[in-house]
C-alpha cells in the first residue's frame, strides 16, 4: 500500500465512513461494526469519519465502544464535525467540541471539518467566529488537521476558501454520475479545491448506494468489463484524480467492507475503457429521470420532518419503479414506508424544513406529490 502523498499518517487512500453503519434493532450492530472495523485495520487503513447526528447520534459512540475501546489512539485516525443545529453562538462550540471528544472517546481529533458548508449557513459559521474558534481548539493541539466538508456551487466554495486560507483540506461530493452534474457541480468544486491547492477527501463516491445497484442496461455496460463489482468502478473513479487524499465509504456490513478493501488495498486508476463504459452509465441515468437522493437521512433525523414521514425510502421506492418497473416498489412503499407511525407522502403539511437541510438541494415537496401520484393512487 502506497503512502498517503498528501497526509503521511493516513494509510493508503480509502476510509471508512461511519454514516451508515450496520444496524439491528435501531441499535449500532456492535459485533458486526467491530468485525468491520478490524478488517479494515488490519488491510492496513486508519481513517474513520463520522459526525455528531450521524444515525441520530449513535455513530459517535458506536466509534468510541468499537474501535477508542479497542485499539490503541496510534492505530486509527478519526475525523470529527462542526454541524450547524449544534450552536447558536461562538460560546457554544466549544463545550460541544468537548462532549464530541468525550462520545467518541478520544482526546483529540485527527481532521475536524465546518459541516456541510453552503452560502447561508456559512453565514451562521461566520458570525458565530467558528472557523477561528477551531483554528484555536488546533493551536492547542485538541485539532490535528482543520478542514470543511462541502454542498453547495463551486463559487461558493472559491468564497470560503479565499476568506478562510487556513483550512487544509476540502471535503467534497464525488462521483462519476455528479461529475457533471449542473446541480451539484462535483467537477467545478474539486477544479476550486485544485486552484487553492487544498487536498480533497471524498464523500458519496458510490452515490448513497445507487451506482451499485443499478438498472440492468447500465449494469450490463459494466458487467461488459468482465472485471469487478459496480462499487469498484466509482470508488476508483473518484479515487483517480491527482488532487483526492482519500474517498470515504459507507459501508453497512462485511461484503461491502471486503469489497472495498479488495478494490482499494491495491488501487489501479481506472482505464480509458472503463471510463468510456462509466460515461455510459452516465448517459443510461440520464435517460431515466430518477431522483438523485443518496440517502444521508439529513431531511429526517434532527427532527426536520414534523410527520415523520420517511423520505429517502420514498425516493428510493419511486426510483425503484422508475428503473425497474416492477411490483415491489409499490409493496416497499405500502407494507414500510406508512407503518411505525410515519405519515404518508400525501401527508406532507409543506413546511419545507426538510429542503433547508438537503445536501442536494432538491425539491422534496414537489417530489413527495409524486411520490404520492405513484403509489397511493393506484
Amino acid at each position: 500500500m502506497e503512502a498517503n502523498k498528501f497526509f503521511p499518517e493516513v494509510h493508503g487512500n480509502f476510509a471508512f465512513g461511519c454514516m451508515r453503519l450496520p444496524m439491528k434493532n435501531e441499535q449500532v450492530d456492535y459485533e458486526e461494526f467491530s468485525r468491520m472495523a478490524d478488517a479494515f485495520i488490519d488491510a492496513g487503513f486508519n481513517y474513520f469519519d463520522t459526525a455528531h447526528g450521524y444515525i441520530n447520534g449513535l455513530s459517535e459512540t458506536a466509534i468510541r465502544d468499537c474501535v477508542s475501546k479497542r485499539y490503541d489512539r496510534s492505530r486509527f485516525l478519526l475525523t470529527n464535525k462542526l454541524t450547524d443545529p449544534y450552536f447558536n453562538k461562538q460560546e457554544d462550540i466549544r463545550p460541544f467540541f468537548e462532549k464530541q471528544l468525550e462520545l467518541c472517546g478520544v482526546e483529540y481529533f485527527d481532521f475536524y471539518l465546518m459541516h456541510a458548508q453552503n452560502r447561508e449557513n456559512y453565514k451562521k459559521f461566520k458570525a458565530c467566529n467558528a472557523y477561528e474558534t477551531a483554528y484555536e481548539l488546533k493551536k492547542e493541539g485538541l485539532i490535528k488537521h482543520l478542514g470543511l466538508s462541502f454542498h453547495d456551487k463551486a463559487e461558493v466554495l472559491d468564497m470560503i476558501l479565499t476568506e478562510h486560507p487556513e483550512i487544509e483540506v476540502v471535503q467534497i461530493q464525488f462521483n462519476y454520475l455528479d461529475y457533471e452534474d449542473e446541480n451539484v457541480e462535483s467537477r467545478r468544486v474539486y477544479e476550486v479545491c485544485e486552484k487553492h491547492n487544498k487536498p480533497v477527501l471524498v464523500m458519496e463516491p458510490v452515490k448513497g448506494g445507487s451506482l451499485v445497484n443499478l438498472p440492468k442496461e447500465a449494469d450490463d455496460v459494466l458487467r461488459s468489463l468482465n472485471g469487478g463489482s459496480n462499487a469498484s468502478y466509482a470508488v476508483r473513479f473518484a479515487a483517480s484524480f491527482p488532487q483526492i487524499a482519500v474517498v470515504l465509504s459507507g459501508m453497512s456490513d462485511m461484503a461491502q467492507m471486503e469489497d472495498n478493501i479488495s478494490t482499494m488495498k491495491d488501487f489501479k486508476p481506472l482505464t480509458e475503457e472503463e471510463r468510456v463504459a462509466v460515461g455510459n452509465v452516465c448517459g443510461i441515468f440520464k435517460g431515466l429521470n430518477l431522483v438523485p437522493c443518496t440517502s444521508c437521512r439529513y431531511c429526517v433525523e434532527e427532527n426536520h420532518c414534523p410527520k415523520e414521514i420517511r423520505i429517502p425510502d420514498m425516493f428510493a421506492a419511486l426510483n425503484a419503479h422508475e428503473a425497474f418497473h416492477n411490483w415491489n416498489s409499490a409493496m416497499y412503499y405500502n407494507s414500510v414506508l406508512t407503518t411505525g407511525g410515519h405519515s404518508k407522502a400525501s401527508e406532507c403539511i409543506k413546511c419545507g424544513k426538510c429542503e433547508k437541510v438537503c445536501p442536494q438541494h432538491l425539491e422534496i415537496r414537489n417530489l413527495l406529490v409524486k411520490v404520492a401520484d405513484t403509489f397511493e393512487k393506484a
